[in-house]
């Protein structure tokens, strides 16, 4: 097995993580989280991701986002990309448009990475 099949997306990497409140992260998995976490970070790539999962149908097009922010249409394609090179958001070509769609499980996933384990005093849905 090469060293390229052993590396895991930061979406794979929180699919098999276990909640933060079970047991630590180790430093690659902690590194593979913060680049999801980081990509997430921006306000314009929270709100893209957003706007494409609310979208009528599930999926968006640069050419229906254009319009929401004062960007260029490259720079909302960066950030687009950036959310797909993650593993957060799938997206299909057709013709000369990219399509793209939010990816459920990898949102799934993101929650219960960051999601109290019953019984820690955290899960108690009080206020610290």
């Amino acid at each position: 097995m090469t060293m390229s099949q052993l590396l895991l997306s930061p979406v794979e990497t929180v699919a098999c993580c276990s909640p933060l409140s079970r047991e630590p992260l180790s430093q690659p998995q902690a590194e593979q989280v913060a680049s999801l976490l980081k990509a997430l970070a921006d306000p314009v790539r929270l709100r893209l991701l957003s706007l494409v999962a609310s979208h009528e149908g599930g999926e968006a097009c640069v050419c229906d986002l254009n319009d929401r922010f004062d960007l260029s249409q490259p720079t909302i394609s960066h950030h687009l990309k950036v959310l797909h090179g993650v593993g957060l958001l799938d997206r299909e070509k057709r013709g000369t448009w990219v399509y793209y769609r939010a990816r459920p499980e990898a949102l799934a996933d993101l929650a219960a990475l960051i999601a109290p384990v019953a019984g820690t005093p955290s899960a108690s849905g009080r206020c610290a």
